[in-house]
């Protein structure tokens, strides 16, 4: 089980630091898929005119790096309101302490404000509760194995502490401790040399064109020592297009470390092959999402399909949770 939150259309470094995994574990195991739009609220409430569309664009990204339908569940996390029932029961065993300590949940907060006293206002409950609420979208499905980015372990570490005490407390055995998993490339540098992400305006998108891909590659931070076209290049010093090439262009790296350090090419003709190579990797990419994208209604039927499906095994789990817990199962009356 994995999800992402509906903020935008998703770039190369959630392709290689997540969905490639998806796209190969879902073949091999019962894979739940999740565009978490409550999640987006928790710092976005403030402004949710753009949360319908961003959960259309990222369902386009998901089938178009190869999620199907067909063999994964794609779902809606609100579509799902056990989630949020299991969420609220988790949250009672829930220590104050342990959801104020989570690091990435701090990291959170320090983004929403410049200084800690604003932060301490705009952190809502809410956010507060995300490490919670996390834990029950995992656990809900009963996910054992969750691919995701390097950014969300401790996340996990806290959906794992989550599930351990809930069996311990109802002496059962009921939830299994999720373990993550990541792509050989879990962290992906923008064309700026930081981490590539969506606010940091560095980020190269699945849905891009090939002249938006080009015009993004030619922007790429290089050797920073190489000074004239005839000065010997430095590979290991190149910032972006170098650790690019050892994705797109890994068939001709050695030609490519060759020609640099012998001043053979400068960095503009290098940065221009090296687009041509993604714009070769990601073109049938982008046409399957071409092909998603002019049928809106189609992509809707899909995660209504994958609601229901996502509904049934989720109010299966609830049902075993309250009887653990001693509540009265209500809605099976």
């Amino acid at each position: 089980m994995s999800g992402m939150r509906p903020t935008g259309r998703l770039h190369l470094g959630h392709y290689f630091g997540v969905l490639i995994n998806w796209v190969r574990f879902q073949t091999e195991y019962e894979s739940y898929f999740s565009i978490v739009d409550w999640h987006a609220l928790t710092t976005k409430y403030q402004d949710t005119s753009q949360i319908k569309a961003n959960i259309h664009e990222i369902a386009l990204d998901w089938l178009a790096a190869g999620i199907d339908p067909e063999v994964s569940t794609i779902y809606v996390q609100s579509g799902i309101p056990e989630i949020a029932e299991l969420h609220l029961l988790l949250s009672m065993i829930t220590q104050q302490n342990w959801v104020e300590r989570e690091p990435t949940l701090k990291d959170m907060v320090r983004m929403l404000a410049a200084d800690e006293e604003e932060a301490r206002e705009k952190a809502t409950y809410g956010l507060l509760g995300y490490p919670v609420l996390m834990s029950a979208d995992i656990l809900t499905f009963k996910g054992e194995l969750v691919p995701v980015g390097k950014d969300q372990e401790s996340h996990l570490e806290f959906a794992r502490g989550l599930a351990r005490k809930f069996n311990h407390l109802y002496g059962v055995d009921f939830f299994p401790e999720c373990r993550p998993e990541f792509t050989s490339t879990p962290l992906l540098k923008g064309i700026d040399g930081s981490k590539m992400g969506k606010s940091a305006n560095n980020a190269i998108n699945l849905a891009d064109t090939d002249a938006d891909t080009t015009k993004q590659v030619m922007k790429m931070i290089t050797d920073r020592t190489r000074i004239a076209k005839s000065d010997p290049g430095h590979v290991d010093q190149c910032e972006v297009p170098w650790p690019m090439y050892q994705i797109f262009g890994s068939d001709i790296t050695e030609q490519v470390r060759t020609e640099c350090e012998s001043a053979q090419i400068g960095c503009v003709d290098c940065k221009k092959r090296l687009a041509g190579k993604m714009n070769d990797y990601l073109r049938p990419l982008r046409e399957r999402r071409e092909k998603f994208a002019s049928d809106p209604k189609k992509v809707e039927q899909i995660l209504e399909y994958g609601n229901k499906k996502a509904r049934e095994t989720a109010k299966k789990t609830l049902a075993e949770v309250r009887d653990i817990m001693g509540l009265h199962n209500w809605k099976n009356d």
